[in-house]
């Protein structure tokens, strides 16, 4: 089943866990939480390594657990991070880790995108086996 999924999220929390001045950057770990709404209904926690420079956000990575129920499905799965922002552009990825789905969502694999625009809004391609 190949299927498109939309909705938003909020940031639940953002703790800093560390930083590190650099010359020209700060690099930093963090430790988010979400609450997701629409096609995806669910919770995840998020580690993100950031780097900073005194133009603004540069980039960041991280890996995501989520949990809850895509388009009625239940079970939890990781994404993987990536994004960058460069002259008032902004690119926000997230890639399914291939074999993290579990419950209803084992075979989970896809890609999508997230963008900050009144809210957190998110898409998510993805394929799933039939049930």
């Amino acid at each position: 089943m190949n299927a498109h999924a939309t909705g938003t999220f909020d940031i639940t929390s953002w703790n800093e866990l560390a930083t590190d001045e650099k010359e020209g950057a700060t690099f930093g770990r963090n430790h988010i939480t979400k609450a997701f709404h629409g096609d995806l209904v669910g919770t995840s926690t998020t580690e993100i390594l950031t780097v900073i420079t005194p133009d603004g956000p540069a980039a960041y990575v991280g890996v995501e657990h989520v949990a809850g129920t895509l388009h009625g499905r239940k079970g939890t799965f990781a994404l993987q991070h990536s994004a960058a922002s460069h002259n008032g552009e902004q690119w926000m990825k997230w890639q399914i880790v291939p074999t993290s789905g579990t419950g209803e969502l084992t075979g989970l694999t896809g890609q999508g995108t997230i963008r900050v625009e009144d809210g957190h809004h998110y898409v998510l391609d993805y394929t799933l086996p039939d049930a």
